[in-house]
């Protein structure tokens, strides 16, 4: 009986650590105003955009004050292209995405918006 359960707390420490040592992953927080429908990244000044993260969420947008956990994104420099309902788009230039991390984008970082 010992044994199980001095079996059982080792395979429990184990799996914990391994969790741990994996992290939360890249999220970003939406604290701009409205609902973003589309959330592309480019490396910094390059223009090649990569997938749309916000299909990443299970309703396929991010509401203000929401997170969104981003993938196939290594910690680096990076530009944004937020794409809100009813066509506007904007930019967000030189964010630094560290691994691990939340980053945000609020209202007073869009650039260069178009409808």
């Amino acid at each position: 009986m010992l044994r199980s359960l001095i079996a059982i707390a080792f395979f429990l420490f184990a799996a914990t650590s391994q969790l741990v040592a994996q992290g939360k992953g890249i999220r970003f927080w939406n604290l701009t105003t409205a609902t973003i429908s589309s959330f592309q990244l480019s490396p910094a000044g390059k223009d090649t955009w990569g997938a749309n993260q916000t299909l990443n969420d299970k309703d396929k947008e991010v509401d203000h004050d929401e997170r969104l956990r981003i993938t196939n994104v290594e910690p680096g420099r990076y530009d944004a292209k937020v794409g809100y309902r009813g066509s506007k788009q904007c930019f967000v230039r030189d964010i630094e995405i560290k691994a691990d991390a939340v980053f945000s984008i609020a209202d007073k970082d869009l650039k260069d918006c178009s409808k």
